[in-house]
């Protein structure tokens, strides 16, 4: 970690990159009259991932907080909640593939038996895990979110549920036209793909400043190695050993010594505080301007009167 130094920080600015594939991603969710620019959903997304990877939220947190600020944004509280629900979707869904991708990768690169043993193991995962997503898949389409609501009604007070189960069925419409728009979705998909391709640009990078005569088709196998463990990790906060324990053990099929593979897991846990906690106090931010807009006497007679726009821009925020 001292040879890599100050190089850090072009490592860190790089995961801008792949950060800005996922923005885009999502974007394309959303229907263009009501969509925001393209540097608040950067930073929407910003916000997401850092709730995701710095707090125990099972990695899903910071999408409702995404919702919520969406919405903020001027998006219809329905259309926010399934951009945000086909998002999840289509990240797991591409997420799936590239880790098909490495694996096929691995096996052209190696014929070696514990290659073969990692691809089988990483496969099976990879194919269970796809069931689940096409599970999820025809849940979204037979109403998801009015089955939960009939099924909320059991456990908590109806007081409680008023409110989600009056909108659940416009949720459920949003979420089917979203899907129904083929050619944004197939965009949103190719977008987050390539999102998680550019990831192993941040390993590549560390393996050079290191000295590690690896390419960037190594690099593409470790990140889509890596990106299956945080999956199947998804309920470890911030995959807290994993993601380390991954890249010493998946870096020995590259001749890695034990210590690179492990500078490469701590390069990205020192990018995940360098742009998480930043992320964190700018999420903090703006929800407190929102609570002491909200508070104001002024705002408070607008409401009363049924002329309100009480939502913060992020546009705003500088």
């Amino acid at each position: 970690m001292l040879l890599i130094g100050w190089w850090l920080l072009p490592i860190t600015l790089f995961h801008l990159v792949p950060l800005s594939f996922s923005a885009l991603s999502w974007r394309e969710l959303l229907n263009a009259a009501s969509r925001p620019d393209t540097a608040s959903i950067f930073r929407i997304r910003w916000i997401r991932e850092s709730i995701n990877s710095l707090l125990p939220v099972a990695g899903v947190g910071g999408d409702f907080a995404g919702t919520r600020l969406a919405h903020l944004q001027g998006v219809p509280g329905a259309q926010a909640a399934a951009s945000m629900v086909v998002d999840i979707t289509v990240g797991a869904a591409t997420q799936v593939m590239f880790v098909m991708a490495g694996m096929g990768l691995l096996l052209m690169r190696s014929g070696e038996r514990s290659a073969h043993v990692v691809a089988y193991a990483v496969l099976t995962g990879a194919v269970v895990f796809l069931a689940a997503i096409t599970a999820f898949l025809v849940l979204q389409h037979r109403g998801l979110f009015v089955g939960s609501a009939k099924f909320a009604r059991r456990l908590l007070p109806e007081q409680w549920l008023t409110a989600f189960a009056a909108g659940a069925s416009a949720i459920d419409d949003a979420v089917v036209a979203a899907y129904r728009a083929g050619r944004r979705i197939l965009r949103a998909n190719i977008l987050r793909f390539i999102g998680w391709a550019a990831g192993a640009g941040e390993v590549w990078l560390v393996l050079q400043i290191l000295g590690q005569p690896l390419g960037i088709t190594d690099a593409l196998i470790l990140e889509s190695l890596e990106s299956g463990v945080r999956v199947a990790a998804f309920m470890v906060p911030g995959a807290l050993g994993a993601l380390e324990g991954s890249f010493v053990l998946f870096g020995s099929l590259f001749g890695l010594p034990a210590e690179t593979a492990l500078a490469i897991a701590l390069s990205k846990r020192a990018r995940e505080l360098a742009l998480g906690v930043p992320g964190l106090f700018f999420w903090h931010w703006i929800e407190g301007r929102y609570f002491l807009r909200s508070g104001e006497p002024r705002q408070a007679a607008r409401t009363a009167s049924g002329d309100v726009n009480l939502l913060p821009s992020l546009g705003d925020c500088r």
